[in-house]
């Protein structure tokens, strides 16, 4: 076939597509499939996790010289840090009133003004890097966690580079602090991203005391409303969800409701567990053995196994 008529053929075929394609964008008509050229870029999100990773444990990527004083190189990864996330939260920004949950919920609001928008990308920038030597503080006592409950973790620096459970937890505990600011979309690209490294998945709305930690890791769900108190242990395979689904008058589920358990203090759950319900209240100190089902609470200090 000639040049010029394999071209002709190929812009035909581009051009009649297109004008297939174009209605199925109709803002007016209901429309799921989102044009997402304005929202926030997942690469940029996760290159901030990636300097915030050497911010919570220096050299974890960036090689430095350990000679060199350590502000040095928290000033040059904070400074990347907020590069990576302020177009990208300034970008969600106007997802709080233009999703379909706000929309729903009757909540969508008036456009805001550029102005607008950049005040509260700042004023979310600065409350997050306040928050930061507080989620440091949590992730030292992760690693302590999971070296004092692992028999086979020879030292905090293989935990910090090899552990599944904290990488998943380093990402979520940034992740959640977004979500409490009320960021739209960002937490739950950080936290699938880490879902795909580790196979761990964990909601960022989910609220994980200190000291926790997560053995082996793979399987592990944790739901959006959960609630986790301190010092905490969980296996592979551990389900927290929820067990039903209430909806309104309409038939749209209610998305507000707290939906998955409450694990007080000092409690373990063995591998393969699964543990449903908003009310279902796991009490201190319980101990949950491996492949149990649970929709009730249980009383603190009670074991629950397969076998009686």
């Amino acid at each position: 076939m000639k040049p010029g008529k394999l071209f002709r053929e190929k812009a035909g075929l581009i051009g009649d597509t297109i004008e297939q394609l174009l209605p199925t964008y109709d803002a007016a008509a209901e429309n799921p499939i989102v044009d997402c050229r304005r929202i926030p870029s997942a690469p940029e999100v996760i290159e901030a996790l990636h300097w915030l990773d050497d911010v919570f444990f220096p050299g974890f990527r960036e090689e430095s010289d350990p000679d060199e004083p350590l502000e040095y190189l928290l000033a040059h990864c904070l400074e990347r840090v907020y590069d990576a996330l302020h177009p990208q939260i300034r970008r969600a920004i106007p997802l709080r009133w233009s999703s379909q949950l706000a929309k729903t919920a009757g909540q969508s609001g008036p456009e805001l003004s550029a102005r607008d928008i950049d005040a509260e990308t700042d004023r979310i920038l600065h409350e997050l890097f306040s928050r930061l030597p507080s989620v440091r503080e949590l992730l030292k006592l992760d690693v302590l966690a999971s070296y004092r409950g692992d028999p086979a973790a020879h030292s905090y620096e293989e935990i910090v580079l090899a552990y599944p459970g904290l990488r998943a937890l380093t990402t979520h505990r940034v992740a959640h602090e977004l979500y409490r600011l009320d960021v739209p979309l960002i937490p739950r690209q950080m936290n699938e991203w880490v879902h795909g490294k580790t196979g761990i998945d964990i909601h960022p709305g989910a609220s994980i005391g200190h000291t926790f930690f997560i053995d082996h890791g793979t399987g592990v769900v944790i739901g959006e409303t959960c609630v986790i108190g301190d010092r905490v242990k969980i296996y592979q395979g551990v389900t927290l969800g929820a067990r039903s689904f209430p909806v309104d008058e309409d038939g749209n589920i209610l998305k507000q409701l707290q939906r998955h358990p409450t694990i007080e203090d000092d409690v373990v759950i063995y591998s393969g567990a699964t543990i449903l319900g908003g009310d279902t209240r796991i009490g201190r100190g319980s101990i949950i053995g491996g492949n149990v089902w649970l929709t009730h609470s249980v009383p603190p200090n009670t074991t629950i196994t397969q076998f009686k």
